[in-house]
């Protein structure tokens, strides 16, 4: 791993060439496609050659495809006379050549080279040095596999995106994850399938739905290969919505030889750049296949509202459908991705599958009872999916320092893990970065690692580690109502407080037009007047019983030969009234059911599988003992009082209690601070 930064900071040197013709968040769309060539150019560099002595010895007549792809032995070819340092040679033409260049390739390679839109960069390019110069720094960087690995390569791409990204204001690294939490992530996940993996002829696939640049899916395969099984052929799926991003997985892809012999092997999809043909959760482009294994970090709290049709004609499948537990709000499509990973792996007959997926703290806890997220998460817990959740340590991630976890699922656990949720608390495996990236600053290292792996195999409950059950997520949230108790006197304040209700103040409006909307403001505002003008003839006794002051009211209006809508009479009430813990309650009907009062509403989280009224009795009447159930919300499946909803809120589960510190110290502290500034103002 020692080139890598080496080759970063020599490729980001050329960038600074544009700087003045051209705007930061321009820059990668130069260099990153150069880059791309750069690495091409260098992969074929040994076979140059031949492939070009064939392809002139058999051109126009046979197909020399496959001749070609054989030679190269990498899935692609180039077939013009350039590459990086014979461009060079014609200083004048170059801009014409390097258009050869890129021709030249083969079709696959020119389909990557187009996502990046690089013919207008290189129209602007063509005036006076500048291309010459770019190409000539370029030459300087050796990329070949053999002095720069694929993993390594990985790297480069990675961390100039990120610079990228950062200069110019962007969302640093959204488009990938920290290598050492990939690592963590397929160790935890491989470590339970050794036997499976390690068969002769093993044969499995892995799947990315959101693959950027392709981190997962690169170091998935090299950690079965390396680690448990080198003969086992994996296949790598992948879905990437960027079109910069997925040229650039496509690209690596294609050079470590993971889309078949052919190179054609459309196994990498997406990166239109109509966004919303390659979105996975709008178009599921591997919608007829299914998956071994799934690892994945869609994007944060970040909105589906451009895929919501379609998400909504998923729903409207039912589980047949990849979204079939609902939706969670517009606002975060984190738990849509989820399902969406759910449905793609192998179902259980079939060997079934594992998920990884990296999360913020969203998914676990937002949603009240019978809201969308809640009957997710309610769906994937009573389904026993969720398998563990490992809470990471804060500042791991270029682009936010927010608190992250990976959750595991998979829909074939082992025996002693059924019903049963492991949480691992990691937050405090890591280590400071000598240098900080963004907003990285730690980072999990290896022997940290271990320790995770270790709590995660061994499956013992510890200090950072709780098993619970998956009902112990469950909860009945039941609606607390209390009585309105309401106070009514007519004052001079209170009936100022009318003239604010709404529908007093429209009284003076009127949605016609011409002549009668003048003669209905002018009645709104002679009713405006005749109210207020009936209410100051009224005395200013103070009633704490509402049926005690309608009577007086209603006489009052009667006697001034006044009638009143129900929505005016409500606004007058309104303003004439207070809330008033001594007044009487406020009944609603003939059977005298008493009225609630909406700000004093509340609801209870009762434990799963405790009787709701046992518990009512218990925690809320002994404070609040006019307060009842609220009968009519009952959850949608069982037909009980109250929802039932999920939440997964791992950091409670390893609270500890830290005892605030003595007085005395606390005194003694404040004391030598006071101190120290009486010192310091003697010197002033």
């Amino acid at each position: 791993m020692n080139n890598f930064q080496s080759k970063v900071s020599l490729i980001w040197s050329i960038a600074n060439l544009l700087r003045g013709a051209w705007k930061q968040h321009e820059y990668q769309d130069v260099i990153l496609p150069l880059t791309v060539l750069r690495r091409l150019d260098c992969v074929l560099a040994p076979t140059k050659s031949q492939v070009l002595k064939e392809f002139n010895q058999h051109q126009g007549k046979i197909n020399v495809d496959p001749i070609l792809k054989h030679i190269t032995d990498v899935g692609f070819y180039n077939t013009s006379p350039y590459d990086f340092n014979k461009l060079l040679e014609d200083q004048k033409d170059i801009a014409k050549n390097l258009r050869h260049y890129i021709n030249g390739f083969s079709p696959n390679i020119q389909d990557v080279i187009a996502k990046f839109d690089f013919e207008k960069h290189l129209t602007r390019l063509e005036g006076g040095n500048l291309l010459y110069l770019i190409i000539k720094q370029f030459t300087k960087v050796d990329l070949h596999p053999q002095v720069v690995s694929n993993m390594e390569m990985g790297y480069v791409f990675e961390e100039l995106i990120r610079k990228f990204s950062e200069q110019s204001n962007e969302t640093a690294g959204e488009h990938y994850t920290p290598r050492e939490v990939i690592q963590l992530m397929v160790e935890v996940m491989f470590s339970m399938d050794k036997k499976l993996l390690e068969k002769a002829h093993a044969i499995k696939t892995i799947y990315d739905p959101c693959c950027g640049t392709g981190g997962m899916l690169s170091v998935s395969k090299q950690f079965i290969q390396e680690n448990i099984n080198d003969q086992a052929d994996i296949f790598l799926f992948g879905q990437e919505l960027n079109p910069i991003t997925w040229a650039i997985c496509k690209a690596d892809m294609l050079i470590k030889g993971e889309l078949g012999s052919s190179g054609t092997d459309d196994r990498v999809k997406g990166g239109e750049k109509d966004h919303s043909i390659a979105s996975t959760l709008s178009n599921d482009q591997f919608h007829d296949k299914k998956f071994d294994y799934i690892l994945s970090n869609p994007p944060y709290g970040v909105e589906w509202k451009k895929d919501k049709d379609a998400v909504l004609a998923e729903v409207s499948r039912g589980y047949v459908g990849r979204f079939g537990a609902g939706t969670p709000r517009i606002s975060d499509g984190q738990l849509l991705f989820l399902q969406h990973m759910i449905s793609k792996i192998n179902n259980p007959t079939d060997g079934g599958g594992r998920i990884a997926v990296v999360f913020n703290g969203s998914p676990l806890f937002t949603g009240d009872a019978g809201s969308g997220e809640s009957e997710i998460r309610r769906w994937i817990l009573e389904k026993d999916l969720l398998e563990t959740i490992v809470a990471l340590p804060n500042q791991l991630f270029y682009n936010t320092g927010i608190s992250t976890y990976i959750w595991f699922l998979t829909n074939r656990k082992d025996s002693e893990r059924k019903n049963k949720v492991q949480l691992i608390d990691g937050r405090e495996f890591y280590k400071k970065m000598r240098k900080s990236l963004g907003n990285k600053r730690n980072e999990i290292s290896g022997s940290n690692r271990e320790k995770i792996l270790k709590l995660y195999q061994e499956f013992t409950e510890g200090e950072h580690c709780k098993i619970l059950k998956t009902t112990d997520f469950a909860f009945r949230q039941i609606t607390v109502e209390r009585p309105l108790r309401l106070n009514f006197q007519v004052t001079p304040e209170r009936i100022e407080l009318i003239k604010t209700q709404s529908a007093f103040e429209n009284l003076a409006t009127s949605k016609k037009k011409g002549e009668k909307a003048l003669e209905d403001i002018e009645a709104g505002k002679e009713l405006q007047v005749a109210i207020i003008t009936t209410l100051k003839f009224m005395d200013d006794t103070l009633y704490k019983n509402r049926e005690v002051f309608l009577k007086v009211f209603d006489t009052a209006f009667k006697t001034a030969n006044l009638k009143l809508s129900a929505g005016i009479k409500k606004a007058v009430l309104t303003g004439l009234s207070e809330r008033d813990e001594e007044a009487d309650i406020c009944i609603k009907n003939k059977k005298g059911d008493p009225e609630y009062d909406s700000e004093l509403r509340d609801t209870e989280n009762v434990p799963y599988g405790e009787d709701v009224y046992e518990y009512f009795e218990k925690e809320v009447l002994p404070y609040a003992p006019d307060a009842w159930i609220d009968e009519n919300k009952v959850d949608h499946k069982d037909g009980k009082v109250g929802k039932v909803g999920y939440e997964i809120p791992v950091t409670r589960y390893f609270y500890k209690y830290e005892p605030p510190r003595p007085l005395e110290e606390i005194e003694t502290d404040i004391e030598a601070v006071e101190n120290e500034l009486l010192t310091l103002l003697k010197k002033l």
